[in-house]
Order: C-alpha cells, then sequence, then structure tokens
C-alpha cells in the first residue's frame, strides 16, 4: 500500500458520511438544527480543503487540521458513544453556528488566497539533490549542538540563544530530508538509516522530557509527511507495527504526558528524573491520571464526554469553545486590542527589550472561570479561531478578522512552500500548522506570520547552504549522485499538479 498525500476528497464520500453522521446524531436525540449544522460544518470544509489543493499546500493543511481536530473528531467520537452531540454544552446551536460561519470565512480566505499566490514557490529550488545527504547530516549535528548550548549556557529573553531557539527547526527538517533522501537512494525500499534514525531518537526523548504530545509525535509525523510525500510502499507489517506504535502512545504516553506536566520544572535533570519515574511505571501513571481526569469531570471542567475519553478529549476542541462562547454570548465581548498587541510581539526581544508577554488566551479563561486557579496567568488554555475571533468581536471578528488573518497566513506559506511535494520547508511546517490551526487562536496565526515565515526561511538557506558544509567535515564530499535514470518505485512517474480540478469542488 502506498501511503497517501490527498489533493482532494471526493465530495461524494464527504456527503454520505456526513448524512450518517447527522442521522446517528438525531437518533441519540441531538436537536435537528445542531445536526444541520454539523452536516454543513464537514461538508464546506471539504470543499474548503480541496479548492486549497488538499495537503499538497499549507493552506489545505491548516484547513484539515482545522476541521478535524477541532471540530469532527470530536462530533464522530460523541456519535460512536451513543451520546447526544449538544450535551455538555452550554450554547450548542450558537458554538455549532460560529463553526460554520468560521469554515464559510476560511473558504472565501483560500479563493482570495489563491489569486494572491506566487506561481513559483519562492523558498522551492534551493537545496541540490546532490548536497541532501550532508544537508541531513549537518542538521543533525547543528540540532544537537543547539540542544547542548541551550542546555549548558544561561539564557533570557532577547539573546543569541533565545533568538536561535525560535528558529531551531534543524532536527525535524534532517529527518525530513534524509527520508526523501533515502527512499530516493534505495529505489523505494527504504525510509529510515542510521543518521535519520538518531534524529527521530533524540527529537522524542527531548518531548518526553518536556512531557508534550506534540514534542513526542513531532518525529514520526516528519517521516510520515516525508514518506507520504514520496508516495513510500508499505508493507503490511509496517502498517502492523505502525499501528502498535499508535496504540502504545495512545495508551501510555498521553496519559503520561498529561499527568506528568503537574510535576514539570525548567530544570531538564528534574524533569529527566520525573520521566524516569512516571515511565518506570506506566500503568501506575495511567491510572493515576484517569483518577485525575474523573475529578475534573465531576467539577465540569470543560469536559464533552459522558466520562474521560484519554487522548480524544484532546482531539475536539467544541467543549472548551463553547465555555468561551457563552461567556461571549452573555456581553463579554473582549475587544480587538489583543490582535494589535500580538503583531506587536513579532517584534524582537533585542530590538524591544522591555517587551510585555501576555496570555490572552489564558486570560480568557480567567474570564470563564473554575478552568485555572486565579493566581496561575501562565498555564496555556487553548481556542480555536473561530471561538477567539467571537470572543474578540462577535460575528465581526468571525466573519471579517479572522479572514483577513487567513488570507495573509494562506497567501505567505504558499507563496513561500507551493506544492509541498517539491519543497521539503513546505513540508517541516505541517506538523507545526497540525498544532496551531486547531489550537492557537489569533496568537497562533500571528505567531506564524512573523517568527514561524521568519523561521522557516532562515531553515531552508541554512538547510540548503550552510548544513552542506558542515555536512561534509562529517562525511565527506558525497560521492555519488542519485541516478536520474533508475527507477523509484515509491515515486509515481508523474505528479498530480496542485491546483483543483474540474469538478473538484
Amino acid at each position: 500500500m502506498r501511503l497517501p498525500f490527498p489533493e482532494r476528497i471526493p465530495l461524494s464520500y464527504v456527503f454520505v458520511f456526513a448524512a450518517l453522521l447527522c442521522t446517528a446524531q438525531l437518533l441519540e436525540g441531538t436537536p435537528a438544527l445542531f445536526s444541520l449544522f454539523s452536516f454543513l460544518f464537514i461538508f464546506i470544509s471539504a470543499i474548503t480543503f480541496n479548492l486549497a489543493g488538499g495537503v499538497t499546500r499549507l493552506s489545505g493543511s491548516y484547513v484539515l487540521a482545522f476541521s478535524l481536530l477541532g471540530v469532527i473528531i470530536g462530533l464522530t467520537w460523541k456519535a460512536i458513544l451513543g451520546e447526544p452531540a449538544d450535551s455538555h454544552l452550554d450554547v450548542p446551536i450558537l458554538t455549532m453556528g460560529i463553526y460554520v460561519g468560521s469554515i464559510c470565512a476560511m473558504l472565501a480566505a483560500v479563493y482570495i488566497s489563491r489569486k494572491l499566490t506566487t506561481k513559483r514557490a519562492l523558498l522551492g529550488t534551493l537545496l541540490k539533490p546532490a548536497n541532501e545527504q550532508n544537508a541531513t547530516m549537518g542538521c543533525i549535528i547543528t540540532g544537537i549542538a543547539i540542544i547542548a548550548l541551550d542546555t549548558a549556557i544561561p539564557h533570557s529573553p532577547g539573546s543569541f540563544l533565545s533568538g536561535l531557539h525560535q528558529v531551531d527547526h534543524f532536527l525535524p527538517i534532517a529527518i525530513i530530508l534524509g527520508v526523501k533522501h533515502r527512499i530516493k537512494k534505495s529505489g523505494g525500499t527504504q525510509s529510515i538509516d542510521v543518521p535519520i534514525l538518531l534524529a527521530i531518537t533524540i527529537l522524542f526523548i527531548i518531548g518526553v522530557n518536556g512531557f508534550t504530545k506534540e514534542g513526542m509525535l513531532e518525529p514520526l509525523l516528519c517521516w510520515l509527511v516525508a514518506a507520504s510525500s514520496m508516495r513510500y510502499r508499505v508493507s503490511g507489517f509496517q502498517i502492523l507495527f505502525g499501528g502498535l506504535v499508535v496504540l502504545l502512545f495512545f495508551y501510555y504516553l498521553v496519559p503520561y504526558s498529561q499527568y506528568g506536566r503537574t510535576f514539570a520544572s525548567e530544570s531538564s535533570p528534574d524533569n529527566l528524573a520525573t520521566s524516569v519515574s512516571l515511565l518506570s511505571n506506566p500503568e501506575n501513571t495511567r491510572s493515576q491520571y484517569l483518577q485525575s481526569s474523573e475529578e475534573q469531570a465531576a467539577e465540569g471542567i470543560a469536559e464533552y464526554f459522558d466520562k474521560p475519553q484519554g487522548f480524544f478529549d484532546r482531539l475536539q476542541m467544541i467543549s472548551i469553545d463553547d465555555r468561551l462562547n457563552n461567556l461571549t454570548n452573555n456581553g463579554h465581548v473582549f475587544g480587538l486590542y489583543p490582535v494589535w498587541a500580538d503583531f506587536e510581539n513579532t517584534v524582537p526581544h533585542f530590538i524591544w527589550k522591555s517587551k510585555p508577554r501576555i496570555w490572552w488566551q489564558t486570560m480568557f479563561a480567567q474570564e470563564i472561570g473554575g478552568l485555572l486557579p486565579v493566581e496561575d496567568t501562565t498555564t496555556g488554555i487553548s481556542f480555536t479561531p473561530a471561538a477567539v475571533g467571537f470572543h474578540l468581536a462577535g460575528w465581526t471578528g468571525v466573519l471579517i478578522v479572522a479572514p483577513i488573518l487567513w488570507i495573509m497566513l494562506f497567501t505567505m506559506f504558499d507563496s513561500l512552500c507551493g506544492d509541498v511535494r517539491k519543497v521539503p520547508w513546505g513540508l517541516l511546517m505541517i506538523p507545526i500548522f497540525a498544532h496551531q490551526a486547531p489550537e492557537a487562536g489569533f496568537d497562533g496565526i500571528i505567531y506564524l506570520l512573523g517568527f514561524g515565515s521568519f523561521g522557516i526561511i532562515v531553515v531552508a538557506f541554512a538547510a540548503a547552504y550552510l548544513m552542506p558544509i558542515v555536512g561534509t567535515f562529517a562525511l565527506g564530499p558525497e560521492s555519488t549522485l542519485l541516478d536520474r535514470a533508475s527507477s523509484v518505485r515509491s515515486i509515481p512517474r508523474r505528479l498530480p499538479t496542485a491546483g483543483p480540478r474540474e469538478n473538484s469542488i
């Protein structure tokens, strides 16, 4: 089986899925209007995804992450559990109406951004195929060096190391470059070698030590997007092994991450000791996590399902968005100042040394009440851009402010990266978009417009021009070039175009 990298989703399949889901919702006691909004959201999401060019474009990856991880998975799992889709929500019709309005606004943003996007990717042809192997090794060496410096040398905001941390994507890009190179060099028979495995292991350990699900998943996602972009053929055994890895991740590592972060400190050695202690008895860690989840559910802390569902609790934003929408609906409209403040925050620390850092979404959670202790002003609470837009400016935020930001985001990154199957830096951004799109509100969009775009440009030029030199010191000059005439069974002879096809929407 070849790994998919879809340019579009057949709308007939989407229609059938959405219709079946809505039928299940109605049978489970969900109000008809809520089910109608669910259907519209799913169907318009598919249209928007197809118009963007699917996952071949970063705008399409953003649409997919926002719709799936924010709404669709939560609705689907709710139906599988046999629970009314509107249960445990304060303003369910309003919340789903906001989602429908947001996906319509995103559709308009995709349409307009396609008119503004450059025809050729600005970062498209930087790295020569002959330099891929040495660039991979150079990125690994540089990534390890930055981690060592970051750990050994104390630094403050605005310092050189702090700035370097903002653009440190060297290990993830090493995985992507290495996987693509290995697939091409092996004729599609292999995707991993020792340097790639080293980068994967280091990234995974960093994620474990930081108690972050995103960090632990990042190396797997980097391998997946690189291999999928090459249409890599996987065997039945590989599929079974991958499924087992995902199952173990859900069963043990998600509880470890959620429970362990309550003991996290700023000291890496302390976190390492905590990690070893918790992972030495993973069953006990899982039990402690489930107990704490049940206590939160008993307190009514933004739970969507009748009982805690582990990782599925994090694969939806409906319940937390609903709490914020209810607050806004009761007259607590915040105003648009956070948008301006987030753009101000893109000014580097070394220029604006007294730059304040305000955690807006934490402040929104404090407004809601009951989600955080009053004294906690730094714990991250996530809301979708849909809920944040509504909270800042009502329907104006949903239908005007949000699409303006999306137009800027889609135009910038689609212009920089184009068809990500041909541009490794675009593949690098897919896992980042997958995290930012459903959870980071407007903060995430503006961060990507500022530090995110700067970081990808720095990494692209460094990987193309500096990292091959660094890698040469370790490997020597690359001895052979890829045989252009050799057959590579993992790569189709002709890649489909990334633009919209007739009847695709």
